[in-house]
């Protein structure tokens, strides 16, 4: 037995030797010989330095500086190597710890919402409340475990603060679309001080009939987004205000993204917004607050294309490509129809700091331009308005059919748009024909003229494209065109069309 353990004692160093020797013969081994070689190579200049002459010096130095160089720069690109692969390995450690904090403070939070319900079932015993009452405090309780186990917290929070609530709105009898548009002015002056012209109200009634956004552009301070804040007021509904930053580019800055590390959608407020006028029925206005900070084609692009769609039923945005259980309840197969009670404003700033609003949105959208402030006048007291949108749109349908488009001022927009393709090169375009049909008769059901919003369409629509020509070469053009609008609607007529063409040949 005792000469079994020596020969395994044996064995042992002898293995252990063996991979020693391997180990120093693979690593250690081939270098062990590069000291010694020193004096070879110092052998080597001692037999030929003396015939270098000054050239071959030369030579030698920058041979040297570059095997010095070779040596840093490997030296160099193993310590970035090793720096990097440090960082890399931190970063991991880094987000499972994370992950591991955010999985214990969920837990924490779950733990923290049961001993509440074990708080307020001891609350109900001690109380003697009754059994629907004390439902009622069970289902918040689960609600608020609904809306944190939910990807989708925000709008879950939406669904149960709607559900079972009746947003049925009854009709105002006999209201027209002249007393809407001075019902609202007189609330706006007598309740919130803000006073706009009798024009700027009937354009931006019509505007809301023939388009789902209204861009309100102009100098600051003007009450553009006073404009939207007040509207929201008189439907006793406020209006959501998102405010644009500069570095928005895509959908994703609108309505958010699926996070697949959290596991959880981020959603903005302006989804949260856009989403509760799925549970409404009047209407509803989201605002994007000084619009063209960044390119509004970029990150609004895809609601400019749905609102193309003649059939409001294919106005649908996809969310997320699979659903869960526990969605939202108006999201169908990760998609979200945007109903028709909601009208997207846009408040714009004409300075150095914007963009230039492109002519796509132009031509998709409403544009009022504000260039002062509005006078006080004396409003009678008038009261908010709870009006369901069903009646709204028929007020604009009723219009529509009462007030058609004459046949003689057709002609005549007609003869105008030959007349500024042949001198300006320059055509309306269908969609403004489009929004014409729409716009001229609604304008007329809330009071105002048929040549006055032939003219505010031309101006806004067509004239406004005149800023991207070179103006310098077009004065006379320009002038013929002054004189051809007074000729066809008579004088005293189409006075923000010419205003702008006086301002377009006074500026350059």
């Amino acid at each position: 037995m005792i000469a079994y353990f020596e020969y395994l004692r044996e064995m042992f160093l002898k293995v252990m030797g063996d991979i020693g020797t391997f180990l120093y013969k693979a690593f250690i081994s081939p270098w062990t010989d590069l000291g010694n070689n020193f004096t070879t190579y110092n052998s080597y200049l001692g037999a030929h330095y003396k015939d270098f002459g000054f050239a071959g010096w030369v030579f030698w130095v920058i041979m040297l500086l570059l095997l010095i160089g070779l040596a840093g720069g490997l030296i160099f690109l193993i310590v970035i190597f090793f720096r990097r692969y440090v960082r890399f390995v931190k970063k991991e450690l880094d987000k499972e710890e994370l992950a591991r904090q955010v999985e214990r403070l969920n837990y924490e939070l779950y733990q923290a919402i049961q001993e509440k319900d074990k708080i307020l079932n001891l609350k109900v015993g001690y109380m003697g409340l009754k059994g629907s009452e004390a439902s009622q405090m069970d289902q918040e309780s689960k609600d608020v475990v609904e809306e944190v186990s939910s990807r989708f917290p925000k709008l879950i929070h939406v669904d149960n603060k709607y559900r079972g609530t009746n947003m049925d709105i009854p009709n105002r009898p006999g209201l027209t679309l002249e007393e809407l548009c001075n019902a609202f002015r007189n609330f706006a002056a007598s309740q919130l001080k803000l006073y706009y012209k009798e024009d700027v109200i009937k354009q931006l009634f019509a505007g809301m009939a023939a388009s789902k956004l209204i861009i309100l552009e102009g100098i600051s301070g003007t009450g553009k987004t006073s404009l939207a804040f007040a509207l929201g007021k008189f439907f006793n509904f406020d209006s959501a205000i998102i405010p644009v930053q500069p570095s928005w580019k895509d959908r994703s800055e609108l309505l958010g993204y699926y996070n697949e590390f959290t596991k959880k959608f981020n959603e903005t407020e302006f989804l949260r917004a856009l989403y509760t006028t799925t549970y409404r029925q009047d209407l509803d206005i989201i605002v994007l607050d000084e619009m063209n900070l960044a390119r509004i084609e970029y990150y609004f692009a895809e609601f400019l294309s749905i609102m193309e769609m003649r059939d409001p039923n294919d106005w649908v945005i996809d969310l997320i490509p699979a659903m869960q259980a526990n969605d939202p309840v108006k999201l169908n197969e990760g998609k979200l129809l945007i109903p028709q009670n909601v009208i997207f404003f846009g408040t714009a700033n004409n300075d150095d700091s914007t963009f230039t609003i492109s002519d796509k949105v132009y031509d998709r959208a409403i544009s009022l331009f504000f260039d002062d402030k509005g006078r006080p006048f004396e409003a009678p007291l008038q009261e908010s308005m709870s009006i369901p949108y069903s009646q709204i749109r028929r007020l604009y349908d009723d219009a529509i059919s009462q007030y058609p488009i004459s046949k003689d001022m057709k002609d005549k927009f007609e003869q105008l748009d030959n007349f500024v393709i042949k001198k300006f090169k320059l055509a309306f375009g269908n969609r403004i024909l489009k929004q014409l049909e729409t716009f001229i008769p609604v304008y007329v059901g809330c009071g105002g003229k048929e040549v006055d919003g032939y003219d505010f369409i031309f101006t806004n629509k067509v004239l406004k494209k005149f800023e991207a020509l070179n103006i310098a070469f077009l004065k006379d053009e320009l002038k013929e065109l002054d004189s051809q609008l007074d000729k066809m609607y008579g004088k005293g007529n189409f006075k923000m069309a010419h205003a702008f063409i006086e301002g377009l040949i006074k500026n350059n």
